[in-house]
């Protein structure tokens, strides 16, 4: 395991993180393996007064805009509102920085920097050219985004999962404290120039520690792609991630919505849809028509299982995330594997609530909502 520095007083943004005073930080302020403190000016001037034009992207705790720094460097400026009343902005700045400032791996988004100026914090990260999976994929639309998934081919979508994975599997297993991230889905997962995946947001994760077996939290996601057992009880563990991942790996491939509302006929969900193929044998059928049947059989099908595996119901039966990485490039390696029914949120009535158990989202350069 990789041992990790003592953030919590390491990190200068840490002592002032709750003060709510008009001061700013300084620049000349010490910084920690790259991480530095960025003044406002600096920021109000590479995003041109946080101009509107430069806006690309909006989640649920503030904006996220385009910048350029006099380095020559293109960053991404994401601006957190925290409000008297309300520290959630304040506890994503925080978590993201205890999460991020001293870490990296290729499939990560890397923190740059901080500023806290009055009421607002910043957050500053590399900019990454692609945006979002969620408007990259999907688009803003259905028609949309059945042509922006043609631009997705098949190895695109394979190397996209397995980058994402193999994230994942640094976070849950490679680093001490690990991070259960708390929030996987499209919105949260960037793509830099070159497609390389980046996993963003870790304004709700939390810090396991090696004896951790899980922690009591409210409950924070997006429907379609919170564990069941975490959403009922509020018990946080490693595998609440991995059926997270499990649900956007299914998503990925088949390119269908992960929960569709109807109405007349209930709620359907993308884990039953691939339960039932899979159980007819059939799987093959689950793969996005957007990819013109271009794409290696086999392999999709064999993706797919992992997928299913990673969202079975009885948590301990999902495989660890270092396993998935082995899954998805060894084919070898998922035979006579043996894969259960899945599990799902039938209902928001069985989300655990309460003082300390209240569902919430963030997201990355999106606007995605909770229970979307």
């Amino acid at each position: 395991m990789k041992g990790r520095n003592n953030l919590t007083f390491c990190s200068p943004c840490f002592s002032a993180s709750h003060s709510f005073s008009g001061d700013e930080f300084s620049p000349g302020a010490s910084s920690l393996q790259g991480f530095r403190v960025f003044s406002y000016k600096e920021l109000k001037i590479a995003t041109g007064g946080f101009r509107s034009s430069n806006k690309v992207g909006e989640g649920s705790f503030g904006s996220v805009y385009k910048g350029f720094l006099q380095d020559g460097s293109t960053v991404a400026v994401k601006v957190l509102s925290v409000e008297l009343e309300s520290l959630q902005g304040e506890r994503e700045f925080i978590s993201e920085i205890t999460a991020l400032a001293d870490i990296k791996h290729e499939n990560l988004i890397t923190l740059r920097g901080c500023c806290i100026s009055g009421a607002n914090r910043f957050l500053i990260y590399d900019y990454m050219e692609n945006n979002s999976l969620a408007l990259s994929f999907l688009g803003n639309n259905n028609t949309r985004g059945y042509e922006s998934r043609k631009k997705f081919g098949w190895k695109m979508r394979r190397d996209i999962s397995l980058g994402i994975a193999r994230g994942f599997a640094f976070l849950h297993e490679e680093i001490n404290p690990h991070i259960v991230h708390r929030d996987i889905k499209p919105a949260n997962i960037l793509l830099d120039k070159n497609f390389l995946p980046k996993i963003a947001d870790f304004g709700l994760s939390k810090l396991f520690t090696n004896n951790t077996s899980h922690v009591s939290t409210r409950v924070a996601g997006t429907l379609g792609y919170i564990a069941p057992e975490y959403a009922i009880t509020g018990h946080l563990t490693r595998k609440s991630d991995v059926y997270s991942f499990g649900v956007l790996l299914l998503h990925l491939v088949s390119g269908l919505s992960v929960v569709e509302f109807d109405l007349e006929q209930g709620d359907t969900y993308l884990v039953d849809k691939a339960w039932k193929e899979y159980k007819a044998n059939n799987l093959q059928s689950l793969v996005d028509a957007a990819l013109d049947q271009e794409f290696p059989e086999e392999e999709a099908t064999r993706v797919l299982k992992v997928g299913l595996l990673c969202v079975q119901e009885t948590a301990s039966l999902r495989p660890l995330m270092s396993a998935v990485v082995k899954m998805l490039t060894d084919a070898t390696s998922m035979k006579n594997v043996s894969i259960s029914k899945p599990g799902h949120l039938p209902d928001l009535m069985h989300l655990k609530v309460g003082h300390n158990h209240s569902p919430c989202s963030s997201d990355a350069y999106s606007n995605s909502s909770t229970f979307n």
